[in-house]
């Protein structure tokens, strides 16, 4: 598994870079078919190839993950792939390079595979805009979702997600001189500051809705009066009622300075993953592996869209570790064992049922 895990690591895969994806899919595709046999097919879309894998017979369980990263090319080389101290680092060990291995380890251990499909994206980091069609139909014919992403804290399942996603308000106003004509224009960043406190007094915590402006940018000089300014808006909500008050909310945004005008584009895109979704498959799990703990977490995987659809989905399988798209991102390697038989452990169950 380790030695799979370096093969996976030292090709660097950043979201949206086709030529790295395609490397990074031809070895994801490499490494199943070396432990799975059979054959891994590449299927092309805008966001690059996705992985996908079949053990044959009725299809009855989908492993999910993705092979994309949020590193740029380059990080290899500042941060290389090590195993020392009993953990693994590197750009992606965690999220999910490391689920992936584990879970093809997992399968391999089985010597019947059929019912199994695996399933590895190229875009989730950004959204799943070109899989999220592939991803919906194959979890409705398995009937029963995997993901393999990174697990919580301290090694649990996640059992339950937010919906997420991302706003961006444009303003347009005019430009004047700052000091000749300041009355002339209209101030894009004034506008945009009230919309902020606006948008800011959207969330909800006490439901689980967080309502966060993350990126600003207006103005070309300091002696212009911006006549354009944009407000990067993240949100997380934990019911399909809070989606669409927030979405219903950012269509209504009206400005507060005559002539100034504002435009939306956004949504939730990441529907939410009710904990009832996972409650089979937990269950199942905890039997396989006692003590083990399930958490609902903030944080939005291709397995929303899956249990929105209804289809039983259970998250965070893959790896233990931490520091999610960071530099002290690591996995620790002896728990790569366990959780490959967990993966294992699981499939059999569903087929069995």
């Amino acid at each position: 598994m380790i030695e799979d895990l370096r093969t996976l690591v030292e090709v660097e895969s950043p979201s949206r870079d086709l030529d790295a994806l395609r490397k990074s899919a031809e070895t994801v595709a490499a490494v199943v078919e070396g432990r799975l046999g059979g054959r891994a097919e590449l299927v092309d879309s805008e966001g690059g190839p996705h992985v996908h894998w079949s053990g044959g017979g009725t299809p009855l369980v989908l492993i999910l993950g993705h092979h994309d990263t949020v590193f740029p090319l380059g990080t290899l080389e500042r941060r290389p792939f090590r195993v020392e101290d009993g953990r693994a680092t590197g750009p992606g060990v965690f999220d999910m390079l490391g689920g992936l291995v584990q879970a093809i380890h997992g399968l391999a251990s089985l010597e019947n595979r059929s019912g199994v499909e695996i399933l590895v994206t190229a875009d989730e980091e950004v959204g799943s805009h070109s899989s999220r069609a592939l991803i919906e139909e194959r979890a409705l014919a398995c009937g029963a979702v995997l993901v393999v992403e990174g697990a919580a804290d301290g090694g649990g399942v996640k059992t339950g997600r937010k919906g997420c996603g991302t706003f961006e308000v444009s303003v347009t106003g005019r430009a004047s001189h700052a000091g000749l004509e300041p009355a002339a224009g209209v101030n894009a960043l004034v506008e945009a500051a009230h919309q902020v406190l606006a948008i800011a007094e959207l969330g909800r915590p006490e439901v689980g809705t967080t309502v966060t402006p993350t990126v600003a940018s207006a103005g070309t000089l300091d002696n212009v009066v911006p006549a354009a300014a944009t407000v990067v808006v993240d949100v997380r909500v934990e019911s399909a009622e809070e989606k669409e008050r927030i979405e219903s909310a950012f269509a209504a945004l009206t400005p507060r300075l005559d002539e100034a005008v504002i435009t939306v584009r956004g949504s939730v895109g990441r529907p939410p993953m009710p904990e009832s979704a996972a409650a089979g498959l937990f269950a199942v799990a905890r039997r396989l592996l006692p003590g083990l703990e399930g958490r609902a977490v903030g944080g939005g995987s291709d397995g929303n869209f899956t249990a929105a659809l209804g289809v039983p989905t259970l998250d965070g399988l893959g790896a233990v570790g931490g520091g999610a798209h960071a530099d002290h991102e690591y996995l620790v390697v002896a728990s790569m064992a366990e959780r490959a038989r967990l993966v294992a452990g699981l499939v059999d169950a569903i087929r069995s049922v």
